[in-house]
């Protein structure tokens, strides 16, 4: 009996059965992105912390004391909105970035080649937990007490951990087949950052109807607002939050099911 297999083509559901068999092997993939992320550097894993922390700096500085930006003036306002965002903005990036890096290890042997991406946002999840302890810090420092609303915290994170696979998953298949996306990704993370009232101003509630589009259409801004009042204990957006969490989800299975749709050529093209 002689068993032949072939590439499947065409569109592609998500195998999750079969990440779930190589759970093992995007462990490894997650421990390695850590390792080589903060290998030969001095400061090593710190550096997850001292990077959300100097974004607050610079914001705090430059839009709260001499720009006069409200509210911008105020570390644990920044920093409550620049820990998502930075978390989301890395996991983006790697992600993007990741198959391109793996370029020896997919033309050699098989596995998921959605473990790679998916890996790519596992070590974004190890940062972000390593930066939330200045979080912390910050709240005990200025008598923060936690608030009923703190136990929205992981939903919010699980649908911004979709946002950022997604889009990182759709962005790696598109790196692949085009090369120029290695430098419109940084980019569009720096005009993603703009367009995220992330630091410099909490959500208005007098806007036009063209900025409130705008921000609606914007599912990192819901996320970021409903996590930022969630750890400070102020009303939760629900509106933006429903809509984050809708396109979120969209997101996800966007990403995931075109880089499913062209997967089987990535071995040829890299």
């Amino acid at each position: 009996m002689v068993t032949e297999i072939v590439p499947a083509s065409g569109w592609q559901a998500i195998n999750v059965r079969e990440l779930w068999t190589f759970r093992e092997l995007l462990y490894f993939f997650v421990w390695r992105d850590v390792k080589v992320r903060y290998k030969q550097t001095v400061l090593g894993i710190a550096w997850a912390v001292l990077q959300p922390a100097l974004m607050m700096l610079v914001f705090t500085v430059f839009l709260g004391v001499l720009a006069k930006v409200p509210f911008a003036n105020d570390p644990l306002f920044v920093y409550a909105g620049m820990l998502p965002w930075t978390f989301f903005a890395g996991a983006m990036t790697n992600a993007a970035n990741s198959l391109v890096n793996s370029e020896r290890l997919i033309t050699k042997i098989y596995f998921p080649r959605l473990a790679v991406p998916m890996a790519a946002v596992g070590a974004a999840i190890v940062d972000f937990a390593i930066a939330s302890l200045l979080l912390f810090l910050m709240l005990f420092l200025r008598g923060v007490p936690p608030t009923p609303q703190v136990l929205l915290v992981p939903m919010i994170f699980v649908l911004l951990t979709l946002a950022a696979a997604g889009v990182g998953t759709m962005l790696s298949a598109l790196t692949v087949a085009y090369r120029d996306f290695r430098y419109i990704v940084p980019f569009l993370a720096q005009f993603w950052l703009f367009a995220t009232p992330s630091a410099y101003t909490r959500l208005p509630t007098d806007a036009s109807p063209w900025l409130r589009w705008s921000i609606v259409a914007n599912p990192i801004s819901g996320l970021v607002a409903s996590f930022r009042a969630a750890v400070l204990g102020e009303p939760i957006p629900w509106n933006l939050l429903g809509s984050a969490a809708i396109l979120a989800g969209l997101l996800f299975l966007a990403g995931c099911l075109y880089f499913r749709r062209i997967e089987d050529n990535f071995a040829d093209i890299l």
